[in-house]
């Protein structure tokens, strides 16, 4: 049978893609079978699935700048991807775009422990980071959950915080410089190695921009002296509500833990089982750790423990060992995967004002109940980034659509309490349609004007973050 004249066209056109970025790069750079595509058809977020026309392997800055200009020239979207952990579709593939992926980029190209940072490429992982530096004494701050997985380049993408993000902050507040590729093939600058550079805070608008205005390949990354100590309290509570009071009471008294986790029981006896890590039998469980010299670490722990005897806690247990500490962070890093050894759900990011966690945590409770779906709350509570997981069964009809409604309620109601749709996880494919939830139509058409800026035609990292018509009709412009 003859194919149409349209079908023959794309297959042409496809044919000469692959032969011009097989050009641009060594033999295994280039993946292009559909079989070998499927590997990339989604991210962390599963239940979107898009495979790629190819995906392209690059190695060096120079590279990626070569792709993006012969795809700017041609007109082909590219979707950047680091490790594919992104929880909000950040990577998802369209189907006539060329995923470029920075995985094989991982070495380190500067270390200087006088000033304090480290510059590498951004396929590195981010735990790895801290790997390169830790016999020297120093770490690298931010710390998401999938920090053993994920890359430099989706923390910069999504603004990634993690557990010690309390004192320390997020990606944006320990990245100094950047070596960014634009779609059209241009390598800039930004920042460098010092705290602050001159001019419009051009660092400040990559960091977090989800892929949309280029591909960072380098990045400078302040490392810091590892502390004399740390040590973590296990405080139970027989309900969620009293759990986050304590939060909002210990934040109040101006003490700065580096870090308050929460996780409610459908967590604790998942982490519990996963990691054998000791948690208490309870309804919602604290874990605050600080840090410093014995006797700061007591003194701290001293001040949170007399706010939490007030709100009689069912167990309040001070880490005795590092064995024991690492246990009880092994548990809570887990805590994602050991739910889903369990369960399919969706993981949320919304992030509220610390004061308003009791009454934030009844109304999921509410919702959870009106929905008929369970929630599973395990979250950075001493910032307010919340991580409700949403149970759902993926093989019964409809639940994935209820769980989302529920997803998108729960995020409303973030924005509702004066806080945001996302924390770092981004907004990906996941959120896009509930910005105009939070932001104004002149708010969203002030980022877009950015996103002109960059990228004048809409192919980076196309169908994320502004609503589909809208970033649709201004790709079509």
């Amino acid at each position: 049978m003859e194919m149409p004249a349209a079908d023959t066209r794309i297959l042409d056109r496809r044919d000469r893609l692959i032969a011009g970025l097989r050009a641009l790069l060594p033999e295994d750079g280039l993946i292009h079978d559909p079989a070998e595509t499927r590997a990339y058809e989604c991210d962390a977020l599963t239940a979107y699935r898009c495979a790629p026309m190819a995906v392209v392997l690059p190695r060096t800055t120079e590279e990626v700048a070569a792709v993006m200009r012969f795809c700017h020239a041609e007109g082909v979207p590219v979707v950047p991807r680091g490790a594919g952990t992104s929880l909000a579709g950040g990577s998802l593939p369209t189907a006539d775009s060329v995923m470029l992926g920075v995985a094989r980029m991982t070495e380190v190209l500067e270390t200087d422990f006088d000033n304090r940072f480290i510059r590498v490429q951004t396929g590195r992982t981010n735990l790895s980071v801290t790997g390169a530096v830790e016999e020297d004494g120093f770490f690298y701050a931010p710390d998401p959950s999938s920090q053993l997985a994920c890359a430099i380049a989706g923390n910069i993408a999504m603004n990634s915080g993690g557990a010690h993000c309390l004192k320390y902050g997020v990606t944006t507040n320990n990245l100094l410089g950047a070596k960014v590729v634009l779609m059209d093939g241009t390598v800039i600058e930004l920042g460098g190695a010092h705290l602050d550079a001159p001019g419009l805070d051009l660092l400040g608008v990559i960091c977090g921009s989800e892929g949309q205005l280029g591909v960072v390949t380098e990045a400078t990354l302040r490392i810091l002296p590892k502390p004399e100590g740390a040590r973590p309290v296990l405080v139970g509570f027989d309900s969620s509500e009293v759990a986050g009071q304590c939060v909002s009471d210990i934040i109040r008294a101006g003490i700065l833990p580096v870090a308050i986790e929460f996780m409610d029981r459908p967590c604790i006896r998942a982490c519990e089982a996963f990691a054998k890590a000791g948690y208490p039998d309870c309804e919602a469980l604290l874990i605050v750790e600080v840090e410093g010299s014995d006797a700061e670490i007591d003194a701290q722990l001293a001040a949170i423990t007399e706010i939490a005897r007030r709100h009689n806690p069912v167990e309040l247990r001070e880490s005795a060992s590092e064995a024991e500490s690492a246990a009880i962070w092994k548990g809570r890093k887990s805590a994602f995967g050991a739910m889903g050894q369990i369960n399919d759900y969706i993981c949320l990011d919304g992030t509220i004002p610390v004061g308003e966690l009791p009454g934030v945590l009844r109304r999921i409770g509410e919702l959870s109940r009106d929905y008929g779906l369970d929630v599973a709350n395990v979250f950075h509570a001493g910032d307010g980034n919340m991580h409700p997981l949403i149970l759902f069964n993926a093989n019964q009809p409809g639940e994935l659509d209820r769980a989302e409604s529920l997803g998108a309620d729960i995020l409303r109601l973030c924005v509702e309490v004066g806080g945001c749709l996302s924390g770092e996880h981004g907004v990906g494919v996941e959120k896009r349609d509930l910005m105009t939830d939070q932001f104004a139509p002149d708010d969203l058409e002030v980022q877009m004007r950015v996103k002109d800026a960059f990228d004048p035609r809409w192919l980076l990292n196309p169908a994320k973050v502004f609503p589909l018509a809208v970033s649709a009709g201004r790709r079509a412009a």
